[in-house]
């Protein structure tokens, strides 16, 4: 990643070069060389939308009086408005070092401790030693720049390589002989390099000007997306669905809106229909007329759920509970193939009884497939079952179960997936349709209450209650946010806009994951609005460790963001995989693999060992192009389409229009944020 010097400039200058205009997306503001106050440092800073390094050097024979002071108030006030690191040299006074670091690494603010050189190169055991101390001074990131008399010392700077982790050493060299180890320290494993702006503006001896830079890197690749557009992000089909199903057995008339209507969205509109609901589609809204299902109030023998694997499990035990007739519940495309694990024994401790209507050899004996006939209604009582299956036919029980006369208590072992419970519960709710809910778990729940350790839910559901009719806006859905996200996280800076961040979704935590690897990820948003504009922007990523199992939609593109971090990330939630559009485990790994990515599956964890973007094109590693299954899986084309951006040529996907199951359009959408050069 290239950093950007900028020096000798003033307040309006800087905040005119870090707007979105400006071409790259990571600097250091070098305080010592700007004529600017606290005041200004601050609004510098904190109105930025791009990583920041904030420098100030505090020795030198030039520095006058009462400058120390002045040094240490400005990179104090540059940690506290937000700058992703701040770099303190080695020779800072240690009183101002300890005030600095602790500080710093209160407002998790990244160290940089810098040692320079501005005559020559010290022997490499020399270098070693400065780099350990650097290192015991609270160092996130340890800096050496010497200058190069002789091709040698750009020898002996780069040895320093071997003896520290890749992303947490920036060493190069400054001079002619120098002005390629700024280049080649990142292929050695540097985060990031600094270039000046141009020829004349260099902050120190050999420095590049950023573009001459960027295209010896990339070589003419397109990397860089930059927008700052307002997009139609599709709503969660998560709420929407849910919410579409809910109307339809409600009395009276519902408005959702807030709706760009995919395939799945189309999908929950024709099961309504089937219900008897009646349907007015508007620009981005939907009046729904529902049924006011009552138990057993419907003779249903068909009904079908498109290609829905959520429709299918939440209709199994709702037309249990409102049909007084056997029904067969039909699917297409890859619904006919992807089993209901669970569903039979499940549904039979309520009185239920599941049949396959054609053969799957080699099936499981606890497994159905669409076409499937539903016989019985749902009895009301006590259950126990277990959750390891998902969480979709829990979720259809806990829809259905208020619809039946009697009261119900639902126990709910090792459960997966309980975000997406909790948006069946607030969708209920606003429906006017309430269940009670306890989480149980060991000792670790009890202090985090932390989902993915919670094993054991408990549902006490009032029999006997009915769905009322509502007006909601639905939100926008993190999962297709997250694409978006990861290609301005990797490849330059994009945004997303009218995000809750109080939501429910469980693929919020893309924003945990982005920020653990490093990325630069910020709000903007008018003071009280309920909803955001969410960007990311390129910042030296680094590896992480994440748990999918309760947010499985997020693997593919998070598997993509695992490929550009320095060092091996680990993506657990391997097992939750296999029943999606497609055996997304077995999809990514195959797609990793097709693209010369170091990936392997471990148990439950998909193990990646990245490499970042500049060290990819620098040494020909970028991901290979090629022509590329889909699998039939939106997701999968998302990620796709957001990996192509880091191949050494086109990926060709073979099916991109099952991408309208989720996000109709996401093709133009992505093509737009593009910024080509």
């Amino acid at each position: 990643m290239i950093c950007v010097s900028l020096q000798n400039k003033n307040s309006s200058q800087l905040q005119d070069l870090l707007l979105d205009k400006c071409p790259f997306t990571f600097a250091e503001i070098r305080l010592d060389r700007c004529n600017l106050n606290e005041n200004e440092v601050e609004d510098v800073i904190a109105g930025s939308n791009i990583p920041l390094i904030a420098t100030c050097r505090m020795t030198g024979t030039d520095r006058p009086e009462g400058s120390l002071k002045k040094s240490e108030s400005l990179l104090l006030a540059a940690i506290t408005s937000g700058a992703t690191y701040v770099d303190l040299e080695l020779e800072a006074p240690a009183s101002i070092s300890k005030r600095i670091s602790r500080v710093a690494h209160t407002s998790d603010v990244e160290m940089i401790r810098s040692y320079h050189d501005f005559q020559g190169t010290p022997d490499f055991e020399t270098l070693k030693e400065i780099a350990l101390k650097c290192k015991s001074y609270g160092a996130d990131i340890i800096k050496i720049v010497t200058t190069a008399n002789t091709p040698r010392d750009v020898e002996t700077v780069s040895k320093l390589y071997d003896c520290f982790p890749k992303g947490t050493l920036v060493a190069f060299c400054m001079g002619e002989h120098g002005r390629q180890s700024r280049i080649d320290c990142l292929r050695l494993g540097a985060p990031f390099t600094y270039a000046c702006l141009n020829e004349k503006e260099a902050a120190a001896p050999g420095q590049m000007p950023y573009q001459e830079m960027f295209d010896k890197i990339f070589g003419g690749h397109i990397f860089r997306i930059r927008s700052k557009r307002i997009f139609p992000l599709p709503a969660s089909k998560s709420f929407a669905q849910r919410s579409i199903i809910a109307a339809s057995l409600a009395k009276g008339k519902s408005n959702l809106s807030g709706l760009l209507i995919g395939s799945d969205i189309e999908s929950a509109m024709s099961v309504a229909i089937q219900l008897g609901a009646e349907i007015k589609d508007e620009p981005r809204s939907l009046e729904i007329k529902g049924v006011a299902a009552r138990c057993a109030s419907k003779t249903i023998s068909e009904l079908s759920t498109g290609e829905s694997g959520l429709l299918t499990r939440i209709m199994i035990p709702v037309l249990s509970a409102i049909n007084k007739v056997p029904v067969t519940i039909f699917g297409v495309k890859t619904l006919l193939n992807r089993p209901l694990s669970g569903a039979k024994n499940i549904m039979a401790s309520f009185g239920v009884l599941l049949k396959d209507e054609a053969e799957h050899p080699g099936a499981k004996p606890e497994d159905c497939y669409v076409p499937l006939s539903v016989n019985g209604t749902l009895t009301p009582g006590k259950a126990d079952v277990s959750g390891k299956n998902g969480s979709q036919l829990i979720s259809g029980l806990l829809m259905a179960l208020p619809l039946c006369k009697e009261d119900s208590k639902l126990f709910v072992r090792n459960p997966k997936s309980i975000p997406y419970i909790f948006i069946t519960l607030d969708v209920m709710k606003k429906f006017g349709v309430n269940v009670d809910c306890e989480m149980e778990g060991g000792d670790e729940f009890l202090e985090t209450r932390d989902w993915g350790l919670c094993t054991k839910l408990t549902f006490r559901i009032k029999g006997g209650q009915s769905y009322s009719a509502a007006n909601l806006r639905m939100e926008s859905d993190w999962s297709a946010a997250a694409n978006i996200l990861v290609a301005g996280s990797v490849f330059g800076s994009a945004g997303v806009n009218n995000m809750d961040m109080g939501s429910l979704q469980a693929d919020l935590s893309i924003l945990d994951i982005l920020q653990e690897a490093g990325a630069h990820v910020f709000e903007m948003s008018d003071e009280g609005a309920l909803q955001t504009d969410i960007y990311a922007c390129q910042a030296p990523l680094r590896a992480f460790e994440v748990n999918t199992e309760n947010c499985p939609d997020l693997f593919p593109i998070v598997s993509i963001l695992a490929a550009f971090c320095e060092g091996q990330s680990r993506i657990g939630g391997v097992s939750r995989l296999v029943t999606k559009e497609s055996n997304r485990a077995a999809a990514v790994s195959e797609m990793l693999k097709q693209m010369n990515v170091d990936a392997h599956i471990e148990d439950d964890e998909l193990v990646v060992n990245g490499i970042p973007l500049a060290r990819r094109a620098l040494e020909g590693r970028l991901l290979k192009g090629g022509k590329y299954s889909s699998h039939s899986d939106h997701r999968m084309v998302m990620a796709l389409k957001v990996a192509g951006l880091g191949a050494d040529s086109p990926i060709e996907i073979d099916d991109t229009a099952c991408v309208t199951k989720s996000f109709p359009g996401f093709d133009i959408l992505f093509d737009e944020l593009l910024e080509k050069y």
